[in-house]
């Protein structure tokens, strides 16, 4: 399997650092690296938190149907569990346009979430009732007199 790894220069530095760009079976044109470049630079904007951003642009003829498919994946590390998306498409283009979209959509839902979870606070479920406190067996701490002098 021939692996073409790339990372670019034309981005931003501290987003240069946090993009990979790998093609599978396929050259890595500059026209290419530009116009992925271009579109995941939408994805660092949306979502501060992305540690990594690791794209791999595959080729895979199928002799028996005569169709070439290009194969766009899409590993995002963030805090948490990372989002991985794939997408495959006749064009590699369309292909990567799609998995942008979908890298999107994810982050989106995945801030969504987070505020929704921060804003709205949800009791916790124990189906039986949690013990009382018995006033008696209060002890006060080290160097603190009692209220009640008995």
């Amino acid at each position: 399997m021939e692996r073409n790894s790339v990372t670019t220069k034309i981005m931003k530095p501290s987003i240069r650092k946090k993009f990979i760009l790998s093609g599978v079976h396929l050259e890595l044109t500059t026209a290419l690296k530009e116009a992925t470049e271009h579109k995941v630079e939408k994805l660092f904007n949306h979502d501060k938190s992305i540690q990594r951003l690791k794209i791999d642009l595959e080729y895979q003829p199928h002799h028996s149907t005569h169709h070439n498919q290009f194969i766009a994946k899409g590993h995002i590390e963030v805090k948490g569990k990372p989002l991985v998306v794939t997408e495959a498409s006749d064009d590699l283009y369309v292909s990567i346009d799609r998995l942008i979209g979908k890298l999107d959509r994810k982050l989106r839902q995945r801030s969504r979430l987070r505020r929704v979870k921060r804003k709205y606070l949800h009791a916790i479920d124990i189906p039986a009732e949690l013990p009382k406190k018995d006033p008696r067996s209060y002890r006060s701490p080290k160097g603190f007199r009692s209220l009640s002098r008995s």
